[in-house]
């Protein structure tokens, strides 16, 4: 988004009429994203304290630290962009493994609840169907299955652990396959 795109945006036609403070807002925000440099991807302005929210497209320059002071007492409370971070190499399903991978992101917990035994553990011999773990997900627990059966090889997601969504958390070896 170009500053420039700023001032010819309408939202409702309630905004084709503004009153003298939403007018004198809106050149207010207006002055400050064309103060800003670099082109814009968000800018989010409250009303209420009058803080104003910035964020730049991606492959811009930084913008500087310090919060750029406007005319009308707003205040550009900025971050700059993110740096992608390096992508991080899944680690491979070895060959002869199963990966059972989190159906959704949440929370994993390997025992049904605090202080409990855990559902497997390495070297568990399981049974299509038999439950492995949950992921909480909005205070809904969601049962983790055996798809298939076989030995637990690998568990690489830890309790209480955040997971995202398709993360391998366990590795399944074929019964009576090598150890």
């Amino acid at each position: 988004m170009r500053p420039a795109e700023l001032s010819s945006r309408s939202g409702s036609a309630e905004d084709d009429v503004p009153g003298e403070e939403d007018r004198s807002l809106r050149d207010e925000v207006v002055d400050l994203a064309r103060a800003l440099p670099g082109p814009l991807r968000r800018l989010t302005v409250r009303s209420g304290d009058r803080a104003v929210e910035v964020e730049w497209a991606t492959g811009t320059p930084s913008p500087a630290a310090a919060p750029a002071p406007v005319s009308g007492g707003l205040q550009a409370v900025a971050s700059p962009p993110a740096e992608a971070p390096e992508p991080e190499e899944e680690p491979e399903v070895p060959e002869g493994t199963v990966a059972v991978r989190a159906p959704l992101v949440g929370t994993f917990y390997a025992a049904p609840s605090p202080g409990a035994e855990p559902f497997v553990r390495v070297g568990d011999e399981v049974e299509a169907g038999q439950t492995l773990g949950i992921v909480e997900a909005m205070k809904l627990m969601n049962p983790i299955v055996a798809d298939v059966a076989g030995v637990v090889a690998e568990i690489r997601a830890g309790d209480a652990e955040s997971v995202e969504y398709d993360q391998v958390l366990l590795l399944l070896r074929p019964p009576g396959g090598p150890r």
